[in-house]
């Protein structure tokens, strides 16, 4: 979600879909679906686009892993 609000025009999100692996024709039909971030950010293009993966590269902490992983304790 935050990702597609920082492109804030459609060509920037469709030439940035395409940087991050998507076919041009799957990228812009993305880009211009006329949706909004939310629900871009769980629709399955952004989903090949920037997988679980590259956010668990970069750092950034599951909601959904970390409730996994107390749950597994207690």
């Amino acid at each position: 979600c935050a990702v597609w609000r920082q492109w804030k025009q459609p060509s920037t999100r469709a030439r940035n879909l395409m940087r991050l692996g998507l076919s041009e024709p799957r990228a812009y039909k993305s880009a211009f679906n006329g949706r909004g971030p939310w629900w871009s950010s769980g629709a399955s293009h952004m989903n090949q686009a920037l997988p679980k993966k590259l956010w668990d590269q970069l750092g950034l902490v599951s909601v959904l892993d970390t409730i996994n992983r107390l749950s597994r304790i207690a």
